[in-house]
């Protein structure tokens, strides 16, 4: 049986690898590229999302997920950042996340935990973050896929290639997807 915490972290993780494909396709001026004074850049959206998982997964389960100590608005600062400043913020979000869902059990959901004082299940709070962490991926790919030009790398079926990946989907006896600690990684698109 699959439990609830090991689906979200399977999803959290194919949202951070999709990120990471996306903005290994360009190079350090497009991750700060914005197309206009009120569009994010990629390094800002990545400065946000690790503004968020930070406030929202450090003591997840005993204090309000909006810390204290959070500058939003900060966050959206379309400052120059290197590559390698922006990777470390997105590394040090995920890994605040991951750890604290290894530190809850499926026991856990129907807990209550507070974001800007609105109580949620942690069941709920899961949720609400894979959505919003989605969002905002999709954004990193779409800005990184505009800015890629005729280079960019399909990171999931390619355009007009829907009928081949069928056929070759088709061709083979049904089977039930097992999860396993690489599925990710091995998953195609």
């Amino acid at each position: 049986m699959i439990k609830y915490i090991d689906s979200a972290k399977r999803q959290f993780q194919m949202y951070k690898q999709l990120g990471e494909k996306a903005m290994g396709q360009i190079d350090d001026e497009q991750l700060n590229w914005q197309a206009n004074e009120d569009s994010n850049s990629v390094a800002a959206i990545v400065k946000h999302l690790w503004g968020n998982m930070m406030s929202r997964w450090t003591d997840f389960l005993t204090t309000d997920g909006e810390k204290p100590w959070r500058q939003r608005d900060a966050e959206f600062d379309n400052g120059k950042m290197d590559r390698v400043a922006i990777l470390k913020k997105w590394n040090e979000g995920w890994q605040c996340l991951f750890a604290a869902l290894d530190s809850i059990t499926d026991a856990d959901l129907e807990r209550i935990i507070y974001i800007r004082n609105e109580g949620h299940t942690v069941l709920e709070a899961i949720n609400r973050q894979i959505s919003h962490y989605s969002y905002h991926v999709g954004q990193i790919v779409y800005v990184s896929k505009l800015r890629s030009s005729n280079q960019w790398a399909s990171l999931s079926i390619p355009r007009n290639q829907s009928a081949v990946y069928n056929a070759g989907k088709f061709s083979q006896e049904q089977q039930v997807r097992h999860f396993t600690e690489d599925w990710v990684d091995k998953k195609e698109g």
